[in-house]
């Protein structure tokens, strides 16, 4: 039997890439010259460059370069083997199917003197080629260790297939030393850990922009000049994509007028444009509101005009506040560059750069709503490529999974290298995941890259370790000045500014149902207040929307006309719709007149909202801070009874005593984990922070934030706490808890100081500690809570007990809300968000 290969002009030449259908074709020995082409222009771009020779420990020189650029000729060799190329046959066969990967692996086991027209005999020389190897085959994102023995060889075609991979593999060594006539004399930089690291994230970059057929167009038959054109279309493909120093420039000097219309910056950000470029690790320590975002695109332009970074990536808390910075940074992009690029939104599932959204179509190409396909938006279409932007606005979570032995770590790395890492918010309520910050942000600055951290409440054991500094006394830290700048040198004081600041009186009310929550919101709505409602766990928070609905239901937040509330438990879409909503009803420009938004951790941190009153539960103080910084955040008009901002903090009626025993509206420990768990476990520290607010009910913000902090999150002030109220034995159990976190972020850390080495199943790793829910998708046009197109839902890991994510959805009721039968269980989905209807046994 002789198998056809329609159309593709070289009969069963060994292919590279293969369209869907099987009837276009890209020639092996091309495609692999696209991606060897890739590599070359982006060592050849000089901050990609720098953080190569910085991975290496000295500078790469040209012998090194090529070799490692003849290496990713080799990448996809595995191709060669009848069991894969198989899959573009056309017709039947008996070839049974193989990945390349693995092929790859196996190929080398083929090995002789006369292999890759004599090409491999050059490739023995090298010492350490097994571990060039490892990076070779780790190119689609994670380490393929070698296959054991016993398997059967992919290297094997029946007589009746006009296939011959010998003949191919000729061909290929043929191109290898035509394209490469110094072969036999490269040879490689030594496989330190680091450079392989580095290599590993760029190989895999290169072979995603050399794959793309966009700028690599299929050439079935092979051409001995390819060569030369691979590296034309790299070059113009590098360009367009944003990976090149050309087209980055700024409309003038990097000063203060790129920035903003303002005649002069604020004290914190003159301090943070002040700061010398050198310091790689900066944090800014200032209060919400006094323009911390500013401050860090004028370090950017800076950075960028001294040649140091051409990229940024501005990392925030939670997915609301990105959606709302996006747009910002966008819309200041236009001011600082002659040819701005685009910000691209880094939230996974959702497609924008700039003000287009695209949408993937069934032959995965995307489809603009600009009708515009910009190749710079390349880097927006797949979540592994999001720190691959020039400049993107996204989760923090997305920098932690560069840090982590997870798929796609090193190219999110690699990539990141060329980029000032913006991190806002930064605080000390999670060690977990600091532990993978930190670790991520010292990677990065080890190849030369720039790390800006920016927080409003960080206190001084969580500063420590950012800086790997001790810990000062109480006393000693809490007399540390604020607002600050630090950095290797240490403490810079910022200047006080004149006329900023705010006043908050705090007054703590016991009771925290929903009707507690809803009366005190409505008493103040009804006073003509926009009041935001703050709980710590979901299902508070949709007591309260209930209750507030029940008496108030013009006054709640609404979308598409319908009243709802802000938490996670939406569908991607409706979140969306709701981040919108929220900033139109208490946002910076939003109509004066009563509102009531209520949500959860959702509405903490980053988001310019501008409420008269806060109602919020008991909290840590760094968080407490963060959530009272939406309060009076701009001068605008206020309702009487409203000209000083008001936060009533919610605490448990029965006392704290009861939470070293069992959690409660997520405070303290559950009683039925096998370990410490819950969401703000440090009872201590919350007593601590409920004794600042009966001590000093009026807080003058900024002035009073260094000392507040550190007086309920600093050891000595904990331990004193504890001893006072009885509590050290749970004490110790939390500080064992945080150490378990710390060292269970180890265990999953991608070390870059050790050698490559296979990566851990990646479910047992996450950016956040705790389980997680499955993912189910919805049938096609189905009305979500707000009765407009939802295609995805996420359910909480406890609820997915016993679910695969695979199930089929059945829409039994329509709404909103929505009644959602899978498997042996009904959700409902409606504008209180998912809640559970029970299971439904027939």
């Amino acid at each position: 039997m002789t198998l056809e290969a329609p159309d593709i002009g070289c009969g069963l030449s060994a292919w590279g890439k293969c369209s869907p259908d099987r009837q276009n074709f890209h020639h092996l020995a091309h495609h692999s010259a696209d991606v060897a082409a890739a590599l070359l222009i982006l060592l050849d771009q000089p901050i990609i460059r720098r953080a190569a020779d910085a991975a290496l420990g000295r500078e790469l020189d040209e012998v090194e370069l090529r070799a490692l650029t003849a290496l990713a000729f080799l990448h996809d060799i595995g191709k060669l083997a009848p069991g894969f190329q198989a899959k573009g046959w056309v017709g039947q066969h008996n070839v049974p199917f193989r990945g390349h990967l693995e092929c790859g692996w196996l190929w080398t086991r083929t090995l002789d003197a006369q292999s890759l027209a004599g090409a491999a005999r050059h490739l023995a020389r090298w010492s350490e080629i097994r571990i060039w190897l490892l990076v070779l085959f780790a190119h689609h994102g994670r380490p393929v260790p070698a296959p054991g023995s016993g398997l059967a060889s992919p290297f094997y075609t029946p007589r009746d297939i006009a296939y011959d991979w010998k003949v191919e593999e000729e061909r290929m060594g043929e191109a290898l030393l035509a394209w490469f006539p110094d072969f036999a004399e490269l040879l490689p930089p030594p496989a330190s850990p680091r450079l392989v690291h580095f290599f590993c994230g760029l190989i895999t970059l290169a072979d995603w922009i050399g794959s793309d057929q966009r700028a690599f167009p299929f050439e079935p038959t092979f051409r001995p000049d390819y060569w030369a054109t691979a590296q034309a279309r790299a070059v113009q493909r590098i360009r367009d994509i944003g990976f090149s120093r050309e087209g980055l420039s700024l409309r003038g000097s990097p000063g203060w007028a790129l920035i903003s219309d303002h005649a002069a910056p604020r004290p914190a950000q003159a301090a943070a444009g002040a700061m010398p470029l050198q310091e790689r690790l900066v944090l800014l320590e200032a209060e919400t509101g006094a323009g911390k975002t500013e401050a860090a695109l004028w370090r950017f332009v800076s950075l960028v005009a001294a040649g140091e970074v051409d990229a940024l990536y501005f990392a925030v808390p939670t997915r609301a506040a990105a959606r709302q910075l996006q747009r910002r940074v966008n819309d200041a992009l236009e001011r600082m560059f002659v040819d701005p690029p685009e910000a691209v939104l880094a939230i996974p599932g959702q497609v924008k750069a700039g003000e287009a959204s695209g949408a993937r179509l069934p032959d995965f190409t995307m489809l603009w709503d600009d009708e515009k396909d910009l190749p710079a938006r390349w880097a927006a279409e797949h979540a592994a490529r999001f720190l691959a932007s020039r400049v993107a606005v996204g989760a923090v979570d997305q920098v932690a999974l560069g840090g982590l032995q997870v798929k796609y770590a090193h190219l999110r790395g690699t990539t990141l290298s060329r980029a000032l890492l913006v991190i806002d918010e930064v605080h000390a309520s999670d060690a977990y995941m600091t532990t993978i910050q930190t670790a991520m942000a010292r990677d990065h600055i080890s190849l030369g890259g720039h790390v800006m951290l920016m927080s409003a409440t960080l206190g001084a054991v969580a500063r420590a370790q950012w800086f790997e500094q001790p810990v000062g006394n109480y006393a000693s830290e809490a007399a540390v000045p604020y607002p600050a700048i630090w950095t290797s040198r240490g403490v810079q004081p910022v200047e006080a500014e004149v006329g900023a600041g705010k006043t908050v009186h705090v007054r703590a009310s016991a009771g925290w149902t929903g009707d507690d929550a809803a009366r005190l919101a409505t008493d103040m709505a009804r006073q003509g207040a926009r009041v935001l409602v703050i709980r710590n766990t979901v299902a508070r928070a949709q007591e309260t929307y209930a209750a507030c609905r029940a008496q108030a239901t013009d006054w709640l937040l609404q979308v598409n006309g319908i009243p709802t509330l802000h938490h996670g438990r939406f569908a991607a879409e409706d979140r969306a719709r709701l981040d919108e909503a929220v900033e139109q009803a208490i946002g910076k420009g939003s109509p004066v007149g009563s509102r009531i938004v209520i949500g959860t951790q959702t509405l903490e941190q980053s988001l310019d909202l501008c409420a008269d009153l806060l109602i919020t539960d008991l909290c840590p103080m760094d968080v407490l801070l963060q959530r009272i910084g939406r309060l009076h955040r701009h001068r605008r008009p206020r309702p009487a009874g409203f000209e000083v901002a008001r936060a009533v903090v919610l605490t448990p009626p029965d006392g704290l005593d009861g939470l070293t025993r069992r959690a409660d509206n997520g405070l303290g420990a559950y009683s039925d984990g096998a370990t410490l768990s819950g969401i703000y476990l440090d009872v201590p520290g919350l007593a601590a922070t409920l004794d600042e607010i009966d001590a000093r009910p009026v807080w003058h913000l900024p002035a009073m934030n260094r000392a507040l902090v550190e007086a309920a999150t600093h050891p000595e002030a904990l331990e004193a706490v504890a001893e006072r109220r009885g509590w050290q034995d749970y004490s110790q159990r939390v500080s064992g808890k945080r150490l378990g976190d710390r060292a269970t972020a180890r265990l999953g850390l991608l070390d870059r100081a050790q050698p490559l080495a296979e990566f851990p199943d990646d479910e047992t790793l996450r950016t956040r500690l705790g389980e997680d829910g499955v993912v189910l998708r919805l049938p096609e046009d189905t009305p979500g809570a707000f009765g407009l197109p939802v295609s995805v839902l996420a359910i909480p890991a406890r609820w997915s007990r016993g679910l695969t994510g695979e199930e089929e959805v059945v829409v039994e009721e329509s709404g909103p809300p929505l009644r959602l039968k899978l498997a042996d269980r009904v959700m409902i989905y409606g504008p209180a968000g998912l809640s559970r209807g029970g299971t439904d046994k027939g």
